[in-house]
């Protein structure tokens, strides 16, 4: 019986994921932002599917494909120390490139980068000291196909990864590449990112600028 319950409650939990509202990156920019400052989890749907991944098996509603789960705040450290302060507002906002975001703090915007820079026309490069990794100014191409081809979703949760968790036991997400072995495509993207990375070493610094 506890058994069953469970999975009815984490089969209501991703049916209440599915139905959220979704908005595109004009809706998320506006003021009032409809994004709340609070903890949760949030879908990325997408138009355009990038690269040659396999979507038979996704979530799709009314044109648009569920490829990508994230949350905010990510777990507590396993070290003891404090959570980073983050919510939902902040982390979406960020993929969809506010404030001068890049590949270096967004895992969604490197994936996409990585699978769409051949079309697009840029490759992820060292930029700065050389240390941090970005597409450098195609960053400002990824945020605007992002914007024509890119809607998200959420739903509010005050310990989101265990929401996460049941997301990825449930749902076929191949832009989530980590702790997610049940989906086909995820080791390619690990490895495509890893391939980008290596190539990036081998060339020149930019300027933060470029």
């Amino acid at each position: 019986m506890a058994e069953s319950m469970s999975a009815k409650r984490s089969a209501n939990a991703v049916a209440n994921f599915l139905a959220a509202q979704r908005y595109t990156r004009d809706q998320v920019f506006a003021e009032p932002c409809p994004v709340p400052s609070e903890s949760g989890a949030f879908g990325w749907w997408f138009r355009e599917i990038p690269g040659d991944i396999d979507v038979s098996g996704c979530e799709q509603q009314d044109g648009w494909t569920l490829l990508y789960v994230g949350i905010s705040p990510g777990p507590p450290p396993k070290s003891g120390k404090p959570q980073t302060p983050q919510d939902i507002r902040k982390r979406i906002r960020y993929h969809f490139g506010a404030g001068g975001a890049s590949a270096d703090g967004s895992q969604l915007r490197k994936s996409l980068g990585v699978l769409l820079g051949e079309q697009l026309g840029f490759a992820l490069r060292r930029v700065g000291s050389g240390k941090r990794q970005t597409f450098a100014g195609g960053e400002a191409v990824l945020t605007e196909w992002m914007a024509q081809n890119t809607t998200v979703s959420w739903v509010l949760h005050p310990e989101p990864w265990h929401l996460e968790a049941k997301l990825l036991a449930a749902l076929d997400l191949p832009l989530n590449f980590q702790d997610n072995e049940r989906n086909a495509f995820a080791p390619e993207l690990k490895r495509r990112r890893r391939e980008a990375a290596v190539k990036a070493n081998k060339l020149r610094v930019l300027a933060e600028w470029s």
